[in-house]
């Protein structure tokens, strides 16, 4: 083993550490690890809206689709408002987060002013109105599920990384570097892992 993987390897028995030492919670970011091989969440970052001992409810918030959310719902006049892939189950169904509860009621506080969901007529609404836009608003289809223990065990095989949710990164400017954002926030001693390739026979 190179000394590039070596030290991946020991920085990844460390991130398993700080999973356990940090429950995982409704308000939690997972993070991809970088050799995640997965396609539905290679370099993704989710956001955990609930979490139980039944299972876990995500949505994974950097993965922009080339759909429009007025192409999708009725009623709303912005189309340069983008859906995101909010991951591989329920794709028949549109979940939104917000930082608008002012605005739109309903909504269940996940994290630092962080809302999921709340009254749809509301937030079109507030979309047309100006008030919501990319910035305090985003919509996903589908979303990241784990039935029970699944996401332990995930966690276990060292899949994912977690930190508290933050704002700054749910509605990000700029959604494809948010995971490296994301794994910024873990500690200078993580940096390594951002230019890791996708492909570990290349690391």
């Amino acid at each position: 083993m190179g000394e590039r993987n070596q030290n991946y390897f020991e920085i990844r028995c460390h991130c398993v550490t700080f999973n356990i030492m940090n429950a995982v919670d409704k308000g939690t970011l997972l993070i991809a690890e970088p050799f995640l091989k997965d396609e539905n969440f290679r370099r993704s970052v989710v956001l955990l809206c609930e979490h139980d001992f039944t299972g876990t409810f995500g949505i994974a918030i950097n993965r922009p689709t080339q759909t429009a959310v007025a192409d999708l719902l009725d009623g709303i006049g912005n189309h340069e408002l983008k859906l995101f892939d909010g991951g591989p189950v329920g794709k028949d169904h549109v979940h939104f987060l917000h930082r608008l509860p002012s605005h739109i009621s309903g909504g269940v506080p996940i994290a630092d002013e962080i809302y999921w969901g709340g009254d749809l007529e509301e937030a079109k609404y507030a979309i047309n109105s100006g008030i919501a836009n990319e910035n305090n608003i985003r919509f996903y289809l589908g979303y990241s599920g784990w039935g029970e223990s699944q996401l332990t065990d995930e966690m276990n095989e060292k899949s994912w990384l977690s930190i508290p949710a933050a704002q700054s990164l749910v509605f990000h400017p700029n959604c494809h570097i948010v995971w490296k954002d994301a794994v910024k926030r873990l500690g200078k001693e993580f940096l390594p892992i951002i230019n890791y390739p996708l492909d570990p026979s290349l690391n």
